[in-house]
């Protein structure tokens, strides 16, 4: 069945990237308005998947990203058309010159060809994945979680319908609906067919496909973030990217798991930092001396060894004192995932060396790393965060889903 679909993918991919991009971008407005005439249809589904997940005990961080509305779809919808409008990514001229023996040399952007993309509970990668595709030229195949199963199978339904009305082949966007191991296994080893596999997930689904994956893997996303505030950082900035670094979605990977208090202003900043988080509450896993200054405070408990490379992705954080710069460095190297990270300071010199010295694929100077987005980075929506180095890195968009290909145009020349 695997092979089919592969095969399926392949060739439309081949259609798909000679597809002009006027008609790209009417298949994506075909895509957004499937999703709008859908909607009951969708959320039908979604409540399905909903109540299957909250029987099965699914923590309510998940069926958070589960979980759809009318709002969301609309959301959903305006990301289709707004990855419509962004330029066309395929065509560039990116580099090349004339040879001295004549040889003209353009090097140009080209789709990747198939992507497959596995993911969890979250159906709006569905659209997401599908319509950044479509724009670059890729077809896709996309393997979701059993959790979202109903919602994955309604949005992907409405999306192909809409392909073939826009004259496309529909197979350019495909999901695989059976969500056992085997399947996720077979289509990390579709060799000949994906060209590259993207995972979107939890730490243990990432590393699942890059340890058992035969096909080319981009590694995503697994956000262990922290923020460094320095003694030199403005307080009341400090308690505001904290606050909305930690809680204004805490079950996605750019939300922080850990704060990182300089010695010098622990007594001054922390107890205002537990104060405002305590309105929603969050949990705090603390260091001793975190802990001796909120002595007494239900929401404060000691840290274990196991909290600082954790991925809460609920309402939790871990509070771990530093002596210096040098110490919250050591700290990111040694848990940080490669995501995102940040310093809050206003010392020019301290700024720097933390940019300088922090390995990662966003690195901040007082601002919240929520901002980690293809959105708020100007691309559009993406596909994922890449943590590795190659073949990209930081928040996949319309650009990282295209490769290259050399153009020689001579008249005659031989070597």
């Amino acid at each position: 069945m695997l092979k089919e679909i592969g095969k399926n993918a392949k060739d439309a991919s081949y259609i798909l990237a000679s597809a002009g991009g006027a008609l790209r971008n009417a298949a994506l407005e075909e895509m957004a308005a499937a999703l709008g005439k859908n909607t009951q249809r969708i959320l039908s589904a979604n409540r399905q998947d909903l109540e299957n997940g909250r029987a099965n005990g699914m923590r309510e961080s998940l069926l958070d990203r589960l979980a759809l509305s009318e709002s969301r779809l609309a959301g959903m919808q305006q990301g289709i058309r707004e990855v419509a409008d962004a330029p066309d990514p395929l065509g560039l001229l990116l580099g090349g010159g004339t040879r001295p023996n004549g040889l003209r040399i353009e090097k140009i952007s080209v789709p990747l060809g198939v992507i497959g993309v596995i993911f969890e509970a979250r159906p709006n990668v569905t659209s997401d994945a599908a319509a950044l595709c479509v724009k670059s030229g890729n077809a896709v195949i996309l393997r979701g979680g059993k959790e979202a199963i109903h919602s994955n199978t309604a949005i992907a339904d409405a999306l192909r319908s809409a392909l073939e009305k826009a004259g496309l082949p529909k197979d350019c966007v495909q999901l695989i609906t059976d969500t056992s191991r085997e399947s996720s296994t077979a289509l990390m080893t579709l060799n000949g067919f994906v060209d590259v596999l993207i995972p979107r997930g939890g730490a243990g689904l990432i590393q699942a496909v890059v340890k058992n994956a035969t096909v080319p893997v981009i590694e995503t996303g697994a956000g262990v973030c922290h923020i460094y505030v320095d003694k030199a950082a403005d307080i009341p900035m400090a308690l505001r990217i904290v606050e909305n670094a930690k809680t204004q979605r805490p079950s996605v990977c750019n939300a922080i798991e850990t704060v990182l208090i300089h010695a010098d202003i622990l007594d001054a900043f922390l107890p205002l930092l537990a104060e405002r988080l305590s309105a929603y509450p969050v949990a705090l896993k603390c260091d001793v001396p975190s802990l001796s200054v909120l002595q007494g405070n239900p929401n404060a408990a000691p840290a274990t060894q196991e909290d600082w490379p954790k991925e809460y992705g609920d309402l939790t954080l871990s509070v771990k004192t530093v002596a210096g710069f040098e110490e919250a460095v050591a700290h990111i190297r040694r848990y940080g995932t490669g995501h995102s990270e940040c310093i809050v300071t206003n010392d020019y010199h301290t700024a720097n060396a933390f940019v300088a010295a922090v390995d990662c694929a966003a690195v901040y100077v007082n601002a919240s790393t929520r901002f980690t987005d293809g959105g708020e980075f100007g691309f559009g929506a993406e596909i994922g965060i890449s943590t590795q180095k190659l073949h990209a890195r930081g928040p996949l968009g319309l650009r990282q889903l295209t490769s290259e290909k050399y153009c020689v145009y001579g008249n005659g020349q031989v070597r």
